[in-house]
C-alpha cells in the first residue's frame, strides 16, 4: 500500500508481494477486512499513544504543537495510506464498528487538539482557533501531500517522496500552520 500509494490491495497482490499464501489472511484475520482493521489498529494505536505522551510533557504549548505537526508529517511519510484507510474502514463498516473506530482513534486526537489549542490560547500565545478545523487542516495537508505521488511524477518529474522532500515539507507545514495560529 505504501509503495503503490493505494488503499485497495487485492489478496493476490498481497500474496505476490509477500511471497505468502493468501489463505493465511483468512487464517489469521478472517478476511481482507480483518487484515485492514488490524493494520489500522496497529498504526493508529501508535499515533494515539504518541499524542498522549506529548500531552504529558512539560513543554510550552507552541513547542508541543510544533512537535506534533512534525510527528504528523513523519507519520504520513511512513504510512501515507493511513487517513485513506481510516476513512475507508469507517465508510465500509457497520455503524457500531465505525463508531468504535472513531471513538478509539479520532476522538482522542480531536480532544488532544482541543487541549493543545486551549492551552496555547490560555497562555496568550495562540489565537482562538476551532480545533475541528485545525484537525482537518493539519491531517488534510499531510494526507494530500503524501498521496501526491502522481502529481510529483507527471508534473515535477519525481518518482518518489524522498526524506529531503519530507523534511522540506515538514518545515514548511510547521511554519505555515504556526503563522496562522500564533498571536502577533
Amino acid at each position: 500500500m505504501r509503495e503503490a500509494d493505494i488503499v485497495d490491495i487485492s489478496l493476490a497482490q498481497l500474496s505476490k508481494t509477500s511471497g505468502l499464501n493468501s489463505a493465511l489472511v483468512k487464517y489469521y484475520f478472517g478476511n481482507k477486512h480483518g487484515l485492514m482493521m488490524e493494520l489500522l489498529e496497529r498504526d493508529m494505536r501508535q499515533i494515539v499513544q504518541s499524542v498522549d505522551a506529548l500531552l504529558a510533557k512539560e513543554f510550552d504549548p507552541e513547542t508541543k504543537l510544533r512537535r506534533h505537526i512534525s510527528a504528523v508529517v513523519d507519520t504520513f511519510y511512513a504510512t501515507p495510506y493511513i487517513q485513506r484507510l481510516l476513512m475507508r474502514l469507517i465508510r465500509e463498516s457497520d455503524p457500531p464498528v465505525a463508531q468504535r473506530i472513531a471513538d478509539t482513534y479520532l476522538q482522542p486526537i480531536y480532544r488532544a487538539y482541543d487541549r493543545l489549542i486551549g492551552e496555547g490560547v490560555e497562555a496568550g500565545v495562540f489565537r482562538e482557533t476551532d480545533p475541528q478545523m485545525f484537525f482537518f487542516s493539519v491531517t488534510g495537508a499531510a494526507d494530500r501531500f503524501f498521496s501526491a505521488r502522481l502529481f510529483l511524477r507527471y508534473c515535477l518529474g519525481q518518482d518518489s517522496l524522498t526524506e529531503e522532500l519530507r523534511d522540506r515539507y515538514r518545515e514548511h507545514t510547521i511554519n505555515f500552520v504556526m503563522a496562522g495560529l500564533l498571536k502577533g
